[in-house]
């Protein structure tokens, strides 16, 4: 059954052409088809999002019409507070009581008519890019149940792609959002640092934190974000192939990319060109030093945030993600200070790769999705941990704070790669702008 965008069931719902119930009813007939085989949920609502969507339809019967979202199903990342759903974090460390509201986010979309299907999988606590470390079991890729779905927003992927719901709602601290979208064909966006509020979202590092959607299309990408930022329903420009330059910066971000990746970016890159796009070589000198940033900042904030647990019941954690935040326990002051410093550095290296150019343009992941249980993997001859080449392209954005977005790109053997653009700080929208431009000629 063919996948269906926010803008087309929006359009149809609109007509009358369908009802709310029976797009809540889809979602719950694709949650029986591969809820199981993904692990995409912990927990799954459907009584409750019936309730709701009978009472979007009910409305829009008497001609209320709360926007592009009004009676879209749609799932929440089990680090959100849903209010009447208790927020796991993929953990047994936090107590199993319902949240009292809704986090700041989820009750934006919830008043403009989205209706919760429920919270979906992760990397416990958001700490880790697999999706494996869970105490509700592993995250599978929708594609082939034996790989990952990338992480730590996992669950959230593995829905959309599944068809539970148009689009999720997931966080982003080095890459969560980017790296499961881009593994299994969709579109993630990572906004502006700061730019949606993370209040009821449980934190990994509240320096790096970000929200932002995962769904099927750019313009379902942006809908969730206009939401979700606030901001209602600003105009969209449009944006021609043909005016854009996009930066492609060297070195580091191309040194380690698997053959698959490599050939499907270079088909993409090819695709822009020749349809009259513009390509600059930037440079971003210390990019490679991005980790050293990196671990201190989300180490010792995740460190500190835990530390009433790590006291109380560290037996409750999976061992690799209790042994991480034990590490942040042993992160010096001056440690984080330099990483903080670090930070600034990056940030105005990435602005001045941006000076002159729409966006800059890179490989979302340096890999397709690996098999479940790898450790280690080999790329260019190398034997590379899994965590740290899952992170190699995505991590600098979030210590930056840059808006960055990745677009599906086909790769050999089947398995999707992406296609990532990071666009100003504070212009969200036009990198919005940019990646609608490229999506019909990447696709």
């Amino acid at each position: 059954m063919p996948r269906v965008t926010i803008a087309a069931a929006s359009a149809a719902l609109r007509k009358g052409e369908v009802t709310s119930v029976a797009l809540v009813e889809r979602a719950i007939e694709n949650h029986a088809r591969h809820g199981a085989a993904t692990n995409a949920f912990i927990t799954f609502t459907p009584e409750q999002a019936l309730a709701a969507a009978r009472a979007c339809d009910r409305e829009a019967s008497r001609g209320h019409w709360r926007g592009p979202l009004h009676g879209i199903p749609i799932s929440f990342k089990d680090l959100i507070d849903v209010e009447g759903t208790p927020t796991t974090a993929a953990s047994r460390v936090l107590p199993d009581t319902p949240a009292a509201r809704d986090a700041e986010v989820a009750a934006r979309l919830r008043a403009a008519g989205a209706i919760s299907l429920g919270k979906t999988n992760l990397h416990e606590f958001a700490f880790g890019t697999t999706s494996e470390d869970s105490a509700f079991g592993a995250v599978r890729h929708p594609m082939d149940v034996t790989r990952m779905a990338g992480g730590s927003s996992g669950g959230s992927a593995a829905a959309v792609a599944s068809g539970i719901g148009l689009a999720s709602v997931g966080t982003d601290t080095g890459g969560s959002i980017r790296i499961p979208a881009a593994l299994c064909g969709l579109v993630g966006l990572k906004p502006t640092h700061g730019e949606v509020p993370v209040d009821g979202i449980v934190p990994l590092s509240h320096t790096l934190d970000h929200a932002g959607p995962i769904a099927l299309t750019v313009d379902d990408a942006w809908t969730m974000w206009s939401v979700m930022t606030g901001r209602g329903a600003p105009e969209r420009p449009r944006l021609a192939v043909r005016d854009l330059r996009l930066g492609v910066p060297g070195g580091f971000f191309f040194e380690l990319l698997a053959d698959d990746v490599r050939a499907a970016w270079e088909a993409g890159l090819a695709a822009f060109t020749g349809a009259g796009g513009r390509v600059s070589p930037v440079d971003i000198p210390h990019a490679r030093f991005t980790p050293d940033a990196y671990l201190p900042i989300v180490f010792a904030e995740s460190a500190a945030w835990h530390a009433p647990y790590l006291e109380s019941a560290p037996e409750r954690y999976t061992p690799a993600v209790r042994t991480r935040l034990e590490m942040g326990r042993y992160v010096l002051g001056e440690d984080y200070a330099r990483a903080m410093a670090a930070r600034d550095v990056l940030r105005r290296e990435v602005d001045a790769a941006l000076a002159g150019v729409d966006a800059l343009a890179l490989p979302a992941m340096a890999i397709t999705a690996p098999p479940l249980g790898t450790a280690e993997i080999d790329v260019g001859g190398r034997a590379e941990p899994v965590r740290a080449v899952m992170l190699r392209l995505t991590q600098l954005f979030d210590i930056t704070g840059h808006p960055a977005i990745t677009l599906p790109l086909p790769a050999a053997g089947g398995l999707p790669a992406g296609f990532q653009l990071v666009g100003r700080r504070q212009q969200t929208a036009i990198l919005l702008a940019v990646a609608r431009a490229l999506e019909g000629v990447l696709a």
